[in-house]
C-alpha cells in the first residue's frame, strides 16, 4: 500500500472568516501539489479561535484567567457580544464550509477543517473530515471543552467518532481532548489507526510529549496542527513504533515544528508497517484489564479536583 501523507497547517490565526477561507484554499492547493492525501488545520480555523469579550474592560488574559465569571447563563445570553458570536456559528451547509468542500473536490484531497458550529443550544467547537469528492465523512464536536474558562460558553460534544478515508481509519480529538488519555483510548477502541488533533493553545512542550505517549500506548499515528506564535506552534507528528527490528530505539517523531514557523509540515505513514506492528505487539487493546478500570466510569469528583464553574449555572457539558 502506498504511504499515507498528511500535511499539517501551522499558521497564525486571523479573525476574518473570508480571509481565513482564502488562506485555507491556498494551503489546500499547496498540500495537494506536494502529494498530500489529507490536510489538517488548527482548531477553529474558519472563524479564528475567538470567544466573545464578555468583560471589555478586562484584557483577554484577565478574562481567561478569571476563576469564576460571576455571570448566570441568562445574563450571558443577553450580552450583545455573546449573541453576535453565537450567530456566526456555522452549519455543514454554510457557504464558508461549502467552499472548502469544493476546493477539496477540485484538488482531490482530503481536508480536516475546523470551525465553531451551531449546537442544540450553544455553539460547538467542531472538526469536519472532508473526503476527496468534497463529501463530509465525519463531524466531530469537541468533548472536553475548556469549561474552566471562556469555553464554558460552548456546548460539549457527546462522543468520539472515527471514519474511513482512503481505507484508513481516522479519529479526531480537539486540543483539550488530548489532555485525557481516555480520548485516544476510545478512538483506538473504535479502530482508529491515525489520530488527528486540531489545536490552538500555548504551553506546548508537555503536550507534545503526551502526544508521543498517545501514539505509543495506542499503537496509532498521531498528527497535531497548532496555531503559530510565541509559546504556541510545535505542530507535530509521531509514528507509534519505538524500536527497530533489532530492538534498538527508533525515532518516533516524524516532525516537530518551531513555535513561530508557518507553512505545511508533512508526515508520511507506511500503513503496511503500521498494521503489521499493530497485529503483533503488546500495547493498544491486546492486554487491557477493563475489569480493573471501573473507577474511571465514576462521574463524581472529589478533592483536590473540585472546581467552581466559570458560569454560575452552566456546566459546559451541553
Amino acid at each position: 500500500m502506498k504511504p499515507f501523507r498528511i500535511a499539517a497547517v501551522q499558521a497564525r490565526q486571523g479573525d476574518d472568516p473570508a480571509q481565513n477561507l482564502e488562506r485555507a484554499k491556498a494551503y489546500i492547493r499547496e498540500a495537494a501539489g506536494q502529494g498530500a492525501d489529507l490536510v489538517l488545520f488548527p482548531e477553529c480555523w474558519l472563524q479564528g479561535y475567538r470567544m466573545p469579550r464578555l468583560f471589555p474592560s478586562k484584557s483577554v488574559d484577565e478574562e481567561y484567567d478569571m476563576p469564576r465569571s460571576g455571570l448566570s447563563w441568562e445574563e450571558v445570553r443577553r450580552l450583545p457580544a455573546y449573541r453576535e458570536w453565537a450567530q456566526a456559528a456555522l452549519t455543514p451547509d454554510s457557504p464558508l464550509l461549502r467552499e472548502v468542500r469544493q476546493e477539496a473536490a477540485a484538488r482531490r484531497v482530503g481536508v480536516v477543517m475546523t470551525a465553531f458550529t451551531k449546537g442544540q443550544e450553544r455553539p460547538r467547537n467542531s472538526a469536519f473530515l472532508i473526503g476527496r469528492q468534497g463529501e463530509i465523512l465525519l463531524q466531530y464536536d469537541k468533548v472536553h471543552t475548556c469549561a474552566f474558562s471562556l469555553e464554558c460558553l460552548l456546548e460539549a460534544g457527546a462522543e468520539f467518532r472515527t471514519a474511513d478515508f482512503d481505507g484508513v481509519r481516522l479519529g479526531i480529538m480537539i486540543c483539550f481532548d488530548r489532555e485525557f488519555p481516555e480520548s485516544a483510548r476510545v478512538l483506538m477502541k473504535k479502530g482508529a489507526e491515525i489520530l488527528l488533533v486540531p489545536n490552538c493553545c500555548g504551553g506546548i512542550p508537555p503536550r507534545v510529549n503526551a502526544l508521543q505517549t498517545r501514539a505509543y500506548e495506542n499503537m496509532a499515528g498521531v498528527v497535531m496542527a497548532n496555531a503559530a506564535g510565541e509559546n504556541q506552534g510545535a505542530s507535530c507528528a509521531f509514528q507509534p513504533i519505538p524500536w527497530d527490528e533489532n530492538g534498538r530505539a527508533r525515532e518516533m517523531a516524524l516532525f516537530v515544528a518551531g513555535e513561530e514557523a508557518e507553512g505545511l509540515f508533512l508526515a508520511e505513514y507506511d500503513l503496511d508497517e503500521l498494521r503489521a506492528y499493530r497485529q503483533s505487539e503488546m500495547m493498544g487493546d491486546a492486554f487491557r484489564r477493563p475489569d480493573a478500570y471501573r473507577p474511571l466510569l465514576d462521574p463524581s469528583v472529589g478533592p483536590p479536583f473540585v472546581r467552581e464553574r466559570w458560569i454560575a449555572d452552566g456546566s459546559g457539558k451541553g
